[in-house]
């Protein structure tokens, strides 16, 4: 594929997404019918549509509506790259003169929440959570995000493993927030068939989703649950410090992947297909179901999709989560709770609410932001009283 057809391919991508469905899947669609697409085609039209809807709004602007030819037009005007849109063979049309009149509007002054790139029903919690750094982290989630890799160091050191990601044409350099941390700056397209991925020498895993789990500080033989597991990013790295973790998540489901990612990485994870043993753990991490705030850059359509119902339901998931694996866990023990969100509710706000019914103590916090390098986290440390 041509560029410009790339670019009328992403058009009409984001002609068919709306808040609610999901890009991945519409690209997945378009690259099962476009079998002329090889994988650069699928990754650049990819890049586009992401690109446009992290910047939903403001791409839009002075309208309130249009769809991808609207966003894609005002990105390649910032860009400077509007020598694509000619009306060629599969190449977008050339813009109109409405169409360049309100491009040339573009910058006149926007509604705050036009501006930040936001749903305007979630500017109070945003303000409210992110005080002066409200601005700069939502101007941060308007850019792609980096590509981190978490380096199994039970088995290597991130200089061996940058070494032999090199050697397949990868190059990786070490990241912020983890001491395990490295981050892609080119070949990412051969990551997953370099040697240094196949055997388990790295996983891919956000800087910040790296902090949490270290924050942990799970040690050898401990006996750790990990309560709401996914995919087991979170389990693998605990495991890599030598715990022994068992995975639970409320849909089973969701940890398919596992069992073959820990082959890969040689660290046996008990997957459970029930409820936790009472009392039984020393460590329980929750990472939580979330907003997804902190990781907008990566999942923006995410962003336009969550409503202030969705919130509420979500801090009611979070309670009962923090309530479950709180019983798993044995006198003394201590309970991670982590998510990757950037509001209070979620965060600090849900911890201390929990901590005030009196069997935990809220021992230590840490919240982080696009701004230090990996997507937003927060992650606490609750203490279960020995009663």
């Amino acid at each position: 594929m041509t560029p410009a057809a790339r670019m009328q391919a992403a058009i009409e991508i984001l002609d068919g997404w709306s808040p609610g469905r999901q890009a991945d899947r519409l690209l997945l669609a378009w690259g099962r019918s476009s079998r002329f697409a090889g994988s650069k085609d699928r990754a650049a039209v990819a890049d586009h549509v992401y690109d446009a809807l992290r910047r939903w709004r403001s791409l839009a602007w002075p309208e309130t509506g249009g769809g991808g030819r609207a966003r894609l037009l005002a990105l390649a005007k910032d860009a400077r790259s509007l020598d694509l849109w000619t009306g060629a063979r599969h190449a977008p049309a050339p813009p109109s003169a409405p169409e360049r009149a309100r491009l040339d509007a573009r910058f006149a002054p926007a509604p705050e929440g036009v501006r930040l790139d936001l749903p305007d029903w979630l500017l109070h919690f945003w303000r409210g959570s992110l005080g002066d750094l409200s601005d700069p982290v939502a101007r941060a989630l308007t850019e792609r995000a980096p590509l981190d890799l978490r380096v199994a160091l039970s088995r290597t050191t991130p200089q061996a493993a940058a070494a032999r990601l090199a050697e397949d044409g990868v190059t990786a350099a070490p990241g912020p927030l983890s001491a395990a941390c490295l981050r892609v700056f080119g070949g990412a397209r051969a990551l997953r068939r370099s040697s240094a991925y196949l055997d388990g020498w790295v996983e891919v895993q956000d800087a910040a989703s790296q902090a949490a789990a270290a924050f942990a500080q799970a040690a050898p033989g401990e006996r750790a649950l990990d309560f709401c597991a996914g995919g087991g990013g979170k389990a693998l790295a605990l495991a890599d410090a030598g715990a022994q973790v068992d995975a639970h998540d409320v849909d089973p489901r969701r940890m398919a992947d596992l069992p073959a990612r820990a082959v890969r990485a040689g660290t046996p994870i008990r997957r459970l297909s029930g409820a936790a043993e009472d009392g039984a753990y020393d460590l329980a991490f929750v990472d939580a179901p979330c907003s997804g705030s902190g990781a907008w850059r990566r999942n923006p359509d995410g962003k336009w999709a969550l409503t202030a119902a969705d919130l509420r339901r979500l801090l009611a998931s979070q309670r009962q989560a923090l309530e479950g694996a709180a019983r798993a866990l044995r006198p003394g023990g201590r309970l991670i709770y982590a998510t990757c969100s950037l509001l209070d509710c979620e965060n600090s706000a849900q911890a201390r609410s929990f901590a005030a019914q009196g069997r935990f103590e809220l021992a230590e916090e840490r919240g982080l932001t696009p701004l230090d390098g990996g997507d937003g986290f927060y992650m606490c440390r609750l203490q279960c009283n020995s009663r």
